[in-house]
């Protein structure tokens, strides 16, 4: 087996050639929002931390740093071939297994972090990973999520092909315009019975010299099965809208909004 489908069945983003460089262009861009989330946290040495949906192991790095040689960190991911990637620089105290996120079959308690980044955004199903990580937490342990609004994505100048390509970009995920995915975990954590729950959202800028100016066209490349065979949109007018994208974003003058990376985090009572 080298892949795991998740039960929501929603994840629309394909696995290839190229996609590792677009989430590790992606994971650089939002470094310092994944730093000042884990220093909030107090994420710290000796800490054995999960991270779910881990793909080729982007965070996995940023925790190893904190929890140094007596931590641990896990990976947990439903694509091998993400994992092989993940596991090139593996450190000593971290592993990385082939697992579905939602029904990990770990063990209770087990650990003094479990995160998620852009997985219930884009796969569906929050309450079954917000449950999922609170049964693996230990008492004192905290559950964070970094999930997507996608809606927050606009360039500036406007241009009608990008209007049109975030519509259809929107379209690909199991999210609702009024009430999305990523502003709901905070009240599903409260309700999971998770305590001191906070709530930080993170928009970032993309200038067209920036690494992450091709963010928009290169995830709907990675999206085009989906987008050409459940949505429909004709192969010939997907292409010409990622051409005319891509030149408007080439231009030194555009700049554009990312989707809001809502950052929740909570603790599990009884330490």
């Amino acid at each position: 087996m080298d892949k795991v489908e998740y039960p929501s069945g929603h994840y629309p983003i394909q696995n290839r050639s190229g996609e590792v460089e677009r989430l590790r262009i992606q994971d650089a861009a939002l470094s310092g929002a994944t730093n000042n989330l884990f220093d909030a946290m107090g994420v710290s040495s000796g800490w054995r931390c999960l991270d779910l949906g881990c793909g080729p192991g982007g965070i996995t790095k940023y925790l190893l740093d904190r929890v140094g040689p007596d931590g641990h960190v896990t990976g947990l991911d439903g694509d091998e071939e993400f994992l092989a990637v993940a596991r090139i620089d593996k450190a000593a105290n971290s592993e990385f297994i082939l697992g579905d996120a939602y029904a990990t079959g770990l063990p209770d308690n087990k650990f003094d972090l479990v995160h998620v980044r852009f997985l219930a955004s884009t796969a569906g199903e929050p309450e079954g990973l917000v449950s999922e990580a609170v049964r693996l937490v230990a008492p004192g342990g905290v559950v964070a999520m970094q999930e997507a609004d996608f809606h927050t994505l606009r360039c500036f100048p406007e241009h009608p092909a990008w209007t049109e390509l975030t519509k259809i970009f929107i379209a690909c995920f199991p999210d609702g315009r009024d009430d999305p995915i990523s502003h709901r975990l905070y009240r599903l954590m409260r309700r999971a019975g998770l305590e001191e729950v906070c709530y930080n959202p993170v928009l970032v800028g993309t200038r067209a010299q920036d690494a992450w100016q091709d963010y928009l066209p290169s995830t709907i490349n990675s999206m085009e099965q989906r987008i050409i065979g459940d949505l429909g949109v004709p192969k010939n007018h997907l292409e010409r809208l990622i051409a005319d994208v891509r030149e408007h974003l080439a231009n030194p003058d555009t700049v554009w909004t990312s989707y809001t990376v809502v950052q929740t985090w909570g603790r599990v009572p009884g330490a």
